[in-house]
Order: C-alpha cells, then sequence, then structure tokens
C-alpha cells in the first residue's frame, strides 16, 4: 500500500471526525433505537433509507478530493458510509468505527462469466459459455473460496495509522451468501438456464449440487479455521441492510455458521412456476438454510408465489424481500404479527423520472406500501434507483415524503 501524502491524510482525518460527530449526535440516538427496536422484534417506527449503490457516482465519485489510490479508497469507505445521513437525512445507523469486511470471496463454479459491459451504464450483456450444459458439464466444475484475513488485517492497520485515533477500525463479518442461480445464469444466460430444467434436468441437479458444497466447504472452512466474527448491529446483511437482531451473538467467540446471518435469492427463476423452483432450486437452499442462525431473503423476485410451500418452512428467516413485482397486501398477511421483518423495495421510478419530484403521487404510492406492511416488522430500502440526477435535494425531499407517508398510514 502506498504512503498518504500530507494533503490527502488531512482529509480522510477530517472524514473520520465528520463520521464520529454523526455517529455521536442525537439523532444518531433515535435511529439506533428504531433499529434496536426492529432487533427485538416491536412493532414501531419503521425504517427508512435511500440506498445509492446504483448511483455511487453521484453520491461518492463526484465528492472524492483524495489523489493516492489507496487513499481514495479509504475516502470512498468514509463516505459511502455517511451518504444517507448527510444527504438523504435518512434512518442511515452510523458508527464510531471503521468497518473493514473480511476480505473473502466465494465462485461456485470454475468458468469465469464473459459479462459485456455498456460504457457509461450498469447494463450489461452476457456472452454465455455454452448452451449445453451437458456437453460442457467441466465449465462447472472447479467452484474455489479465498479468506484473506492478513489482507484485512493489513488493510485496517494503514487505516488505523492515518486516522485510528478518531475512528478506530474494527473487522466485521457480512451475512454468508450461497448465490447459485445467479453465477449460473451468468454463465450461460437466462435462455439456456430455463431450456435446462427441460432438455438436462439431471445435469443441472448435479451442477447445482456441485454448487451448493462449495459453500457447505467454505462454511466448513470458516468454522475450522476459526475465521467466524459475529454478524450483528452494523454488520452488513444483503441486501443492503443491517445484522440487529437480539437472536444472535453481538461480541464473543463464535464457532457455528449457526450463530450467524446467511443470504440467499432467486429472481433468475421469478418467472418459472412455484413446483419447478421448487424442484430446481428449493432443495439446495434448504441445505444452505441449515446452516444458518437466521436468514435474509430476496432481491426482486416475487415471493408470494413461493411462499406456503417454500419461504415459510425456514423458521429462522428473519428478512423478506418484498419487491413491487408482488402482491404487497398478501406479503403483509402472511408476515403480520411474525418476526419476520417486511423488507420493503419500492417503485423507484418516482424519485427517477426527469422533471420535478410529483409529491403527491409519492405519498399516494407509499400509503398503499405502508398499509400493506401494516402490523408487520417493516423496514424501507429504496433501491434500483439509477440516478438522482446529482440533486441531493431530490433525494432528501424524497426520504421525507416517504417517511411522512408512512407515519400516518402504517399501523403496527
Amino acid at each position: 500500500m502506498e504512503k498518504i501524502s500530507l494533503k490527502d491524510r488531512e482529509i480522510l482525518r477530517e472524514l473520520a471526525e465528520r463520521k464520529l460527530k454523526l455517529a455521536h449526535c442525537r439523532r444518531n440516538d433515535e435511529i439506533l433505537a428504531m433499529w434496536d427496536k426492529q432487533a427485538k422484534g416491536v412493532r414501531d417506527t419503521p425504517t427508512v433509507r435511500l440506498l445509492f449503490s446504483n448511483f455511487t457516482g453521484e453520491v461518492v465519485g463526484d465528492r472524492l478530493r483524495c489523489e493516492g489510490k489507496d487513499a481514495r479508497k479509504l475516502e470512498w469507505q468514509l463516505l459511502s458510509s455517511m451518504v444517507g445521513r448527510e444527504l438523504f437525512d435518512d434512518d442511515t445507523p452510523i458508527s464510531d468505527r471503521f468497518e473493514v469486511g473480511v476480505f473473502a470471496s466465494v465462485s461456485p463454479f470454475g468458468a469465469k462469466p464473459n459479462i459485456i459491459r455498456s460504457k457509461d451504464s450498469i447494463g450489461y450483456h452476457i456472452e454465455p459459455l455454452t448452451d449445453d450444459i451437458e456437453a460442457d458439464f467441466e465449465l462447472f466444475c472447479g467452484g474455489s473460496f479465498l479468506v484473506d484475513m492478513k489482507g484485512t488485517e493489513e488493510w485496517c492497520a494503514y487505516a488505523d495509522e492515518v486516522f485510528g485515533d478518531i475512528l478506530p477500525s474494527v473487522i466485521v463479518q457480512k451475512s454468508l451468501t450461497g448465490a447459485i442461480t445467479n453465477p449460473l445464469v451468468k454463465i450461460i444466460n437466462m435462455e439456456n438456464y430455463y431450456m435446462s430444467m427441460y432438455d438436462s434436468p439431471e445435469t443441472l441437479h448435479k451442477i447445482m449440487d456441485m454448487a451448493t458444497t462449495v459453500y457447505e466447504k467454505y462454511y466448513d472452512y470458516l468454522e475450522e479455521n476459526r475465521l467466524l466474527l459475529p454478524t450483528n448491529g452494523f454488520s452488513a446483511v444483503a441486501q443492503e441492510s443491517f445484522a440487529f437482531t437480539d437472536e444472535l451473538p453481538a461480541e464473543g467467540k463464535i464457532t457455528s455458521t449457526k450463530q450467524l446471518w446467511g443470504f440467499l435469492e432467486s429472481q433468475e427463476t421469478t418467472a418459472v412456476s412455484p413446483q419447478t423452483y421448487g424442484e430446481f432450486v428449493y432443495p439446495y437452499q434448504d441445505r444452505l438454510v441449515k446452516r444458518y442462525g437466521l436468514l435474509s431473503y430476496g432481491c426482486c423476485e416475487r415471493v408470494d408465489a413461493i411462499w406456503e410451500d417454500y419461504l415459510s418452512k425456514w423458521d429462522n428467516l428473519r428478512k423478506l424481500s418484498v419487491s413491487p413485482f408482488n402482491n404487497e397486501p398478501l406479503i403483509g398477511e402472511y408476515l403480520r404479527s411474525s418476526r419476520v421483518v417486511y423488507y420493503s423495495k419500492p417503485r423507484a421510478e418516482y424519485v427517477t423520472n426527469r422533471g420535478p419530484l410529483d409529491e403527491e403521487a409519492i405519498l399516494k404510492y407509499f400509503r398503499g406500501v405502508a398499509e400493506a406492511a401494516s402490523g408487520c416488522l417493516f423496514e424501507v430500502a429504496q433501491r434500483e434507483v439509477g440516478t438522482i440526477f446529482g440533486d441531493y435535494e431530490r433525494g432528501r425531499r424524497y426520504v421525507e415524503l416517504a417517511k411522512q407517508a408512512i407515519a400516518e398510514y402504517w399501523k403496527p
């Protein structure tokens, strides 16, 4: 890692001070109390956040001031942790530490996808490596995983040398993941994946079993080498949520993945029947769910269609992604009075459409979301936003309107 210049050091220390100030302010205490109530299963004020993962350039990249490569990485992390609060005044909790996730990765398949990305866009094209999974079965063999604890510790030490006296670093464990259908589709594309269910079902089952085994071996490795840390509090839980809970350890020695959060989804199978999901996906996800303490499930797929026969069977499910593609009132009925968080991911066009915000339409829309989630543990995360046109006030006002509607229409 490069030596940080005096100028960059001053910028980073100023950012660390800003984060520390946010962490110790009264507003943060109020937000942490909201998350604490959700963690304990108390139906109180829902949290509302505007997530920026699809327009990071507007809210992080455009504000970078450091010149050094590694300094900019530290600056990116610091700015990212504060975007929700500084720019949108949403319910993002802020800690008085510099969180560093364990440097780890899992590749369930040996082949690397051929992805063609559009210039200046988040869109991409998948160039399939094969359209015959039987003939090219070897492509899927050789899945692997990597845990770089030394690199993680070195990055923490690097940050501490710059601003550790202000904002000490801490290594955090992210939720365990077990993605299979997404990596598979990125190798063979969606059409070939769907056709494989009909043309080569036995081979597809072998591929799913093999990928699941890679994750199981990864979890075993973490346990055997004592590499597990608590997933609680500010630890990240996919999709872009936090690990606050009273059901898992927040500190101390972790010996089993059953003491951690896990995350699964299968949005790639949202267009198949529930029975087909049950045949080709559920059995493998079920094996992984048994390795988790708590589960966060879903991305943008429909979960209403697979709730009763499949998802409802998982007693450790605690967050369920509810995208606009679902029958939202029905999901509310399923989750009402349970410990499962109705993790709402509202429609994004109300904030991404050009021109002034249609405030009346936004209030009306969030009234429907709030009424659907009434009686549920409720968390709102506005994802799938491609741009706010560099207008931070636009994002702030959108959050304000969402919170206004929820305060009026959501009932515990």
